[in-house]
């Protein structure tokens, strides 16, 4: 079994970059954790359910503004 490649915003560098949410793909679902919680557990996703929500986060579904 391969170790999952973890990954975590580009923009989560300098004095904030232990408090992340990364993400992995677990085949069959995306993983995401606290950077700084690693021991705390791994909540998996589906990978359709994933695409949706980055899709809706990229077209502002959620900007309250």
């Amino acid at each position: 079994m391969v170790d999952p490649r973890w990954r975590k915003s580009s923009r989560s560098s300098g004095s904030n970059s232990s408090q992340c949410v990364e993400v992995a793909n677990l085949i069959p679902a995306i993983g995401v954790r606290d950077s700084k919680h690693l021991d705390s557990g791994v909540l998996t996703v589906p990978h359709n359910d994933w695409i949706g929500l980055v899709a809706s986060v990229k077209s502002n579904q959620f900007d309250s503004r």
